[in-house]
């Protein structure tokens, strides 16, 4: 169980903060990560490891030369944010390009994605290698949809050495791709890790029991199998990776026994006395294997087994020297200067003004007023929200969301007291929810509430037909960031049922406060009906049959928000269209 902390709302933060100061002569602390102390003394392409905390000495103890530039850190086991991933870039950036590299999470996926894309609009030249190692998460034939787990490493390791020897960004981005179309990981749990200041562990098992498949998200395995002997555990970890052996692969890999959390090291060294008799007996040399821990899960009792398999050009990259806070190998050349990086704040809405009519302000204190409601029901809902998130997932949801919407409280308050109407308070929101959140539900919140900002604007009080639009641009935005379809076990299986009625009861001639509260409740009761769904996207779809008997946490969440939310939305008094 993780002991020692302050507010457990704050626990990434302050282990982040004390992790640079223990390393100040190697990283510095810069908006939504850190970044190396040192740069190159020649300019380089910069490599970015990202995702969330709690899996300490991935990503940030990674930061040095012949590893990586920077990390994007989130908050525990969640993706950072588009605009921590967007401020390290800018901080690590030499003039050579950038490379964010990641597990293959949706959230991730969505933040990076975004991140790149406004980086690109800026003309840095940048990229993604998204790394899918994880045998148990999807069937060979379906590998673009596997997660990434300890083959991180391996992948960072390749990419790192790539670039400090001077790699182009189009040469360090092949490496990594093709590191990772070369790597293979399996795990096995335990014992599920335990949340700061949670109760309970996310996952338990029965006396000698273990999960094979683990997630590093504290996922329970797909599998629940008796508890066998080292001997039998390697023997299992060793047969499932071989039979996934890339076509036309040699006999020379690279070799991580990981631990992640409470497998004591000894532990691993017994366990290898089975793993690298068995690899070396089929034909294979280990090439400078890794025997420790390297990509965590708080204090999950837990190990896997990563091989990558090895070529000319993958060889020298592997075996290439690295230095940084949680790992060394051999003997890096001389750095450059300190780095003086200055750059953005992060800030967005506290040092500029808006200008709104006196109509769109005053509906901007409705919207207010919306998001302090959701925030009420959201703190409430926390510990629930978490509970059906741990089901299949990380237990997150309901910690997230919390983060999410205390942050869009603030910021459209600022945002109002600055001179914002409706349209600029909803979109400031959003992206402070986005950025605070981090995540797949906060991207899609943060882009969904600014879309439905941009949409009812800052002239006027919005008409019905205008929150109409809000609303289905808000749809719109979310389905098109997740890629969700009904029917996936998604938030989109309550927003789709909510949308299609909102817009039926207007046309019908109802008001907007009645239309509101109707589609709220078919909101409601989609959200309960995804019980009986399998989820077919993001980190719940590899454990689709745990899912089954739970409503979806998005689902249940975004309901609620829009539940709250309406009195306040659809308020006629307020609404243009209540005037005419």
């Amino acid at each position: 169980m993780t002991k020692l902390f302050n507010d457990p709302a704050a626990f990434a933060e302050e282990a982040l903060a004390g992790f640079c100061d223990v390393y100040a002569d190697a990283v510095r602390p810069v908006p939504g990560g850190a970044v190396r102390r040192h740069r190159p003394a020649t300019p380089k392409v910069a490599v970015l490891a990202g995702g969330g905390s709690g899996h300490y000495p991935a990503f940030a103890g990674f930061i040095g030369p012949g590893l990586v530039d920077g990390a994007v850190v989130g908050n525990i086991f969640t993706s950072p944010s588009a605009q921590q991933a967007y401020a390290v870039a800018k901080a690590a950036d030499q003039g050579s390009g950038v490379v964010f590299a990641y597990g293959n999470y949706a959230g991730d996926v969505m933040n990076f994605g975004l991140a790149t894309e406004r980086l690109a609009t800026e003309g840095v030249a940048v990229d993604n290698v998204v790394v899918t190692d994880d045998i148990a998460s999807a069937a060979p034939g379906e590998s673009a949809k596997r997660r990434g787990i300890a083959g991180d490493f391996t992948v960072f390791k390749v990419m790192g050495a790539a670039a400090e020897a001077g790699a182009s960004l189009a040469e360090v981005v092949r490496l990594g791709r093709k590191a990772n179309s070369n790597t293979r990981t399996i795990g096995s749990a335990f014992h599920g890790c335990t949340f700061p200041g949670a109760d309970a562990a996310l996952f338990t098992l029965g006396g000698k029991q273990m999960g094979l498949g683990l997630g590093i998200h504290g996922e329970p395995g797909l599998l629940n199998m008796p508890l066998p002997t080292a001997d039998q555990l390697g023997r299992e970890l060793v047969a499932r990776i071989l039979a996934e052996t890339p076509d036309g692969s040699g006999q020379r890999i690279a070799v991580v026994l990981n631990g992640l959390g409470s497998t004591k090291y000894e532990e691993l060294f017994v366990l290898w006395g089975t793993v690298a008799p068995l690899l070396r007996g089929a034909g294979y040399a280990l090439v400078m294997p890794e025997v420790g821990e390297l990509v965590t899960s708080l204090d999950m009792a837990a190990v896997s087994l990563t091989v990558t398999w090895l070529d000319d050009e993958l060889e020298p990259l592997w075996c290439a020297p690295a230095e940084s806070p949680a790992y060394k190998r051999g003997n890096v050349a001389s750095q450059g200067d300190p780095d003086s990086w200055m750059g953005p704040d992060g800030s967005s809405v506290d040092a500029v003004s808006f200008t709104a009519s006196e109509e769109s302000r005053a509906y901007a204190h409705n919207c207010v007023a919306a998001l302090e409601a959701a925030a009420r029901a959201v703190h409430d809902a926390e510990a629930v929200l978490g509970d059906l998130d741990a089901i299949a997932g990380d237990g997150d949801h309901g910690r997230g969301m919390v983060r999410g919407i205390d942050a869009a409280v603030v910021a459209a308050g600022i945002a109002l007291d600055l001179g914002g109407g409706a349209g600029t308070v909803l979109a400031e929101a959003g992206d402070s929810w986005a950025d605070r959140a981090g995540g797949t539900s906060g991207v899609l919140w943060g882009a969904g509430l600014r879309s439905f900002g941009e949409n009812l604007g800052d002239v006027t009080a919005p008409t019905s037909e205008m929150l109409l639009e809000a609303v289905k641009a808000f749809t719109a935005r979310i389905r098109e960031l997740g890629k969700a379809e009904p029917g996936d076990k998604t938030m989109v299986d309550a927003l789709v049922p909510f949308t299609a009625e909102f817009r039926r009861q207007l046309a019908e001639g109802a008001d907007v406060a009645a239309a509101w509260t109707a589609a709220a409740d078919q909101a409601t009761a989609a959200a309960a009906a995804t019980a009986g769904l399998r989820p077919r996207l993001g980190r719940a779809r590899p454990l689709a049959e745990k899912s089954l008997g739970t409503p979806d946490p998005g689902a249940t969440s975004l309901a609620m928000v829009l539940t709250v939310m309406g009195p306040h939305l659809a308020n006629t008094q307020t609404l243009a269209a209540a005037k005419q």
